[in-house]
């Protein structure tokens, strides 16, 4: 039977997208691997591969076509020995909906099923349950001839169906008592919604205005946020940090990497010295996990960075492990590829916390909210000269920057929050001993 090419979920907050260009036409061959298409997503313009080999019966969803559901199908891949004719049987068969990762947003519910055409096709198998299992036809025959159980073969292909890959290397193995239902779990009631369109639409009924569309990057990050403010209990801590030595002992650096071309901000000395407190205060390197925590080992460091209609956080992986001129080089990078929007999803998915530095903008303050499943986020104010008293108890001048740290209260408690915070003033404080 014919197989349906689904719009492909690109990054894990991915909802829908726009199919930018076709790289491939109607009777094209392709193999596993092969490109099919450029698609936009929330975050990023990504190429599509090809999962199976086939002809290209047909394109369903024109170049240019925005809001394409992921899952949709977009075009008709022909098996060996199938033609165009085949192609209606695809419409008629029962749809499904595969199940999420537990990083990923949950999909659209699965159509109601239909009766399936006539067609000279072999049946697809079925799982004990009676759910239908997706194989392309020559996976079918590939384990028809190994004397394979593809209830027991974990497809790769779109919707988890089984491609030729997954069964060539399988071994025939007896099928597995089918698994006891579990429990369905009780819907939590919606929360409030705020006033429809409609309502807001008439409250400036009599007003100039102009209408802006959300593109998927800010339908993300409306959706993101409000689920973190909503779902994971806040609680902040704030502390002043004293900037004077790191400020002189980055003048001292810079001085000396300017044979290499390399500058270093105030900003990878802060990535520096929150990596290296999460090694000081392991037990605050955690993410909440829905029913545990997992503990890192390794300081993952994300970095807000402003882009034209949203932001990106990206992640410094091993940060502890890298220098301050790697840092520097490694944000730098991705900073510029974020504003591009040229970021793979493996370079902005992870973490366990993050920083957000408004201070360049002159902000003294703020409160940062929580990117899940992360522990804590750093808020990062401007540094200015304010009067301090020294400890030698004689009022001086100091530069003085404010930070905030915004902690998930389920992940970590406000005494180990307070240690965490206390171990990045140091580091800031005492910047050569992040040399050590």
């Amino acid at each position: 039977m014919p197989t349906e090419i689904l719009m492909p979920a690109l990054s894990p907050t991915m909802e829908e997208g726009t199919l930018a260009k076709w790289l491939v036409k109607e009777g094209d061959e392709v193999s596993s691997g092969d490109l099919l298409a450029e698609i936009e997503t929330d975050k990023a313009t990504m190429e599509f591969e090809a999962v199976d080999e086939g002809v290209i019966g047909k394109i369903l969803v024109a170049e240019g076509t925005e809001n394409v559901a992921v899952n949709a199908p977009i075009a008709v891949l022909l098996a060996e020995g199938e033609s165009a004719d085949d192609i209606g049987e695809v419409s008629a068969a029962p749809s499904e909906t595969p199940a999420t990762d537990a990083g990923n947003e949950a999909a659209a519910p699965a159509a109601s099923e239909a009766p399936a055409a006539s067609s000279p096709a072999p049946a697809a198998p079925a799982a004990a349950d009676g759910a239908r299992i997706f194989a392309s036809p020559l996976a079918r025959r590939i384990a028809a001839d190994k004397g394979l159980d593809l209830t027991q073969i974990q497809g790769s292909g779109p919707r988890g169906r089984i491609v030729k890959a997954d069964v060539e290397n399988a071994t025939a193995a007896p099928a597995k008592a089918p698994a006891a239902e579990a429990p369905k779990a009780v819907a939590p009631a919606a929360a409030p919604a705020g006033p429809s369109t409609d309502a807001v639409l008439k409250t400036y009924a009599d007003r100039d205005f102009e209408e802006i569309s959300l593109d998927g990057m800010r339908k993300t990050v409306a959706a993101r946020l409000t689920e973190a403010k909503q779902t994971i209990p806040h609680f902040y801590l704030r502390r002043d940090i004293k900037l004077d030595a790191l400020l002189k002992f980055r003048a001292t650096l810079n001085k000396q990497l300017e044979a290499r071309g390399a500058k270093l901000s105030v900003n990878d000395f802060i990535i520096k010295a929150c990596a290296l407190a999460l090694q000081s205060v392991p037990e605050a390197n955690r993410v909440w996990a829905g029913d545990r925590m997992l503990q890192l080992k390794p300081s993952d460091v994300a970095v807000a960075v402003a882009v034209d209609g949203g932001l990106f956080t990206p992640v410094l992986k091993d940060a502890e492990m890298k220098s301050l001129s790697a840092l520097s080089a490694e944000m730098k990078d991705l900073a510029g590829r974020a504003r591009d929007k040229k970021l793979a999803p493996h370079e902005y998915v992870g973490g366990t916390f993050a920083i957000s530095n408004l201070g360049m903008f002159g902000i003294d303050n703020f409160d940062a909210v929580i990117n899940p499943p992360h522990g804590a986020i750093l808020a990062v104010g401007a540094g200015a000269k304010k009067p301090v008293v020294g400890d030698d108890g004689e009022l001086t001048v100091a530069t003085v920057m404010s930070v905030t740290l915004s902690v998930d209260h389920r992940v970590i408690d406000g005494a180990l929050g307070a240690q965490l915070l206390q171990a990045i003033v140091d580091n800031l404080e005492n910047p050569l001993g992040m040399l050590a």
